[in-house]
């Protein structure tokens, strides 16, 4: 079975298919960096559909979520915008973390896997 990699770099690539399975790496706010968790998850989530769509697949098509936050405190203000966001009727299993992240203007971090 093949393997295709997309945005790849010395260190990890942004999406990975298998098959008729998608992963995605840890996406941050490319563009919202620093600002409010509603702005840097509205960032993620709009940078996650482009990623699926290179893929060949959409946010419909979601298995899994790991959600990543530095303040549980934001958890409801993360929520909103997920909400928003994913597909009703075809939520994935989630998880959402507090955790540390690589660096101090990111306070959300999303990694998901689809179905192609």
């Amino acid at each position: 079975m093949s393997i295709q990699r997309f945005e790849t770099g010395p260190r990890m690539s942004q999406v990975v298919v298998h098959g008729n399975t998608v992963y995605l790496a840890g996406v941050v706010a490319s563009k919202a960096a620093g600002e409010s968790v509603t702005k840097q998850t509205q960032d993620i989530l709009a940078t996650i559909d482009g990623h699926l769509a290179k893929a060949g697949t959409d946010k419909s098509k979601l298995l899994s979520a790991t959600i990543y936050i530095t303040d549980m405190k934001t958890f409801p203000e993360m929520n909103a915008v997920w909400d928003a966001w994913v597909s009703p009727g075809n939520t994935p299993a989630r998880a959402t973390v507090e955790a540390k992240l690589a660096a101090p203007q990111y306070t959300v971090e999303i990694m998901v896997t689809a179905a192609k």
